[in-house]
């Protein structure tokens, strides 16, 4: 059976939002201040709640991270960065360079690593955020996947994503592309239940 096109039809075109749109919407109290939204790819996305695995794990990480870097990075939590006039997701956190933000968020020159944590979103982070944090230019990515507890580390970002991903599990031991001498324990970062 050939199915034939009618040239009446038109397909449904989205509308983007640029991150000024999406911050007046804030302003203007479209979007509530306790919503939990990011504007990804010019959509407004709405993310789940944190459950209670998700958000020990986000303390765990937290505390691992700043210990092993010292002063050299800030931690950035569940907070907003910039990748386009289009893109201002929330990684769980970033490392970033130390400086203050109060006149904008961190952009990807900023980011030295971005950081996600899965237990529900593993698909959408896997396939939308994390290429779209390494074709931003962000120098490494991990994904932190809390059902099958392992840690995907994306390295050597490219205009479609990252070149590089590795899976690290129990026992392995991780390094940051941007301070090669810290080495963590994967242990550390995601301690048996």
């Amino acid at each position: 059976m050939v199915l034939k096109t009618d040239p009446t039809m038109t397909m449904v075109q989205r509308r983007r939002f640029t991150r000024n749109e999406y911050h007046r919407m804030g302003e203007a109290g479209i979007l509530g201040p306790d919503e939990r939204v990011e504007l990804v790819d010019g959509e407004i996305v709405l993310m789940g709640p944190i459950g209670d695995f998700h958000a020990d794990e986000t303390t765990q990480v937290a505390e691992v991270l700043p210990r092993a870097v010292g002063d050299r990075a800030r931690l950035w939590v569940q907070n907003p960065i910039v990748l386009d006039p289009h893109w201002e997701p929330q990684p769980d956190f970033c490392l970033v360079r130390r400086r203050s933000y109060r006149g904008g968020k961190p952009g990807p020159e900023d980011i030295f690593l971005a950081v996600e944590i899965a237990d529900t979103s593993l698909a959408s982070d896997r396939d939308v955020k994390i290429p779209r944090y390494g074709s931003a230019g962000i120098l490494e990515a991990w994904l932190v996947d809390l059902n099958n507890r392992r840690i995907f580390v994306f390295r050597d970002p490219f205009p479609e994503g990252y070149r590089s991903v590795q899976i690290f599990e129990a026992g392995s031991r991780l390094s940051l592309v941007a301070f090669p001498d810290v080495d963590l324990a994967f242990d550390d970062l995601l301690p048996p239940a």
